[in-house]
């Protein structure tokens, strides 16, 4: 994904998130977590990808960790 890309998936995730509103704004972003999930069809991966999203202090936004082959 280009950096353009990223910038128009994101911009379209914000103006939803807007037009869900605040109340909904939870339940829409666990359903699309769900669904880019399901479309990426690998469990570790997935969970190296929860790990990387939580916030802590010193992490930079969007470093995904490598997941070793099986």
């Amino acid at each position: 994904m280009t950096d353009s890309d990223l910038d128009l998936v994101y911009t379209t995730l914000c103006n939803t998130l807007t037009h869900e509103g605040e109340a909904q704004a939870s339940l829409y972003l666990a359903r699309l977590a769900l669904l880019c999930l399901t479309e990426l069809d690998d469990p570790r991966r997935a969970l190296a990808l929860i790990e990387s999203a939580k916030l802590r202090a010193g992490t930079a936004v969007g470093a995904v960790p490598a997941v070793a082959a099986s």
